[in-house]
């Protein structure tokens, strides 16, 4: 896409010879026009500085002109560009030059803040001062006429070039802050989305462990389950249940329970295979799901390596296993009744051979 910058306004505007004959056309801007203000060109170059005075006697009048011209050096400049401005109004060449000239005034008028009310009071003073110069100077009524009809002709061309830049400046601004203003609405939906995701991955980990939380655990397990049908594959699920955690809240504190639960996940999470799943159930339990799994496999396997990890960390564990599949599948609920109660039975062991060890502590 080219650079505005390198085009000219009326290469922008697409305005070329023929549009402004058109132009011309349709406001019966004739040669005779021409003429009639080419003939006035002198007198007006006699009177140009009484003119340029005159106006910007009666504009500085006006706060808002004042507050927008501002210094005198500015005020300065403006005489400069209204002097050529005049001087072209009766130069009668009214060609691609002058045209740009006059899109860049709209352009300029836009930029630095002045309202087409503003703009259009200076063009209705300048035609004002012009009527009465070249009315006092002609003293020919029928010959001032067809000037003045030949000047308002102009000025309205003018006009429109001007009003038409002023427009596609504004309409180019309003566009700009529309595309930032939807770059900024879709960085901002960006920013939701991922805020977002964040927030329902967040919501999918049990903080404390780190493993997913029992949200997720139905739909899961409702998935595994019948892609293991689909695949004659087998599935086992692994119930956890932390041996003597109460008493270890009860007497070492909660922090150290929260210790103990942490490396609980950490080990569990490590023993996995990236397809398995696993959960924090609740409390001090844990449920995992083992892919294309049997029961002989997870407890030799699975069961064995996290065994020996919390031997290390002198944890221990009531661990049950369940298998469903591949010949036969039980439902969701079935299943984690299964290994529920191989865990208890599990931690029912785990409590004779404690009951074995304190009695044999006290016959000793």
């Amino acid at each position: 896409m080219a650079n505005p910058t390198e085009k000219s306004l009326i290469e922008q505007m697409r305005i070329t010879d023929f549009e402004i004959e058109n132009r011309k056309a349709i406001i019966s801007f004739t040669e005779n026009d021409v003429k009639q203000l080419i003939s006035c060109k002198k007198l007006v170059e006699h009177h140009l500085e009484e003119i340029v005075s005159c106006f910007y006697i009666q504009q500085t009048q006006i706060p808002e002109v004042a507050l927008i011209i501002g210094d005198s050096g500015t005020l300065d400049r403006l005489k400069g560009t209204l002097r050529l401005y005049i001087l072209d109004l009766f130069n009668g060449l009214y060609d691609l030059g002058y045209v740009n000239h006059r899109c860049r005034i709209g352009l300029v008028h836009k930029r630095i803040g002045v309202e087409p009310k503003l703009y259009l009071s200076g063009v209705l003073c300048l035609k004002e001062i012009l009527s009465t110069v070249i009315e006092e100077q002609l003293n020919d009524p029928i010959r001032y006429k067809e000037v003045i009809v030949a000047l308002d002709k102009l000025f309205m061309f003018n006009v429109t070039l001007v009003f038409e830049t002023y427009i596609r400046s504004l309409v180019s601004e309003i566009e700009t802050s529309k595309n930032k203003t939807d770059s900024y609405a879709m960085a901002l939906e960006d920013k939701v989305r991922a805020r977002t995701k964040q927030l329902d991955e967040l919501s999918k980990i049990d903080p404390l462990t780190g493993l997913l939380n029992t949200r997720l655990l139905q739909a899961t397990l409702t998935k595994a389950l019948r892609d293991a049908e689909h695949q004659n594959e087998p599935i086992s699920a692994v119930y956890i249940d932390v041996n003597d955690f109460k008493i270890v809240n009860d007497t070492q504190g909660h922090q150290r329970g929260d210790e103990i639960l942490q490396n609980v996940g950490h080990a569990i999470s490590g023993c996995a295979r990236p397809e398995d799943f696993c959960f924090r159930y609740g409390g001090d339990e844990f449920f995992i799901l083992l892919i294309n799994c049997t029961e002989e496999q997870a407890r030799e396997i699975y069961v064995a390596s996290l065994e020996r990890r919390m031997h290390e960390l002198n944890i221990s564990l009531s661990i049950g296993v369940a298998q469903t599949g591949s010949k036969s599948f039980v439902d969701e609920a079935m299943l984690i009744k299964l290994a529920d109660e191989s865990m208890y039975l599990a931690k029912k062991k785990h409590k004779e051979k404690k009951l074995k060890a304190l009695d044999k502590a006290i016959a000793e």
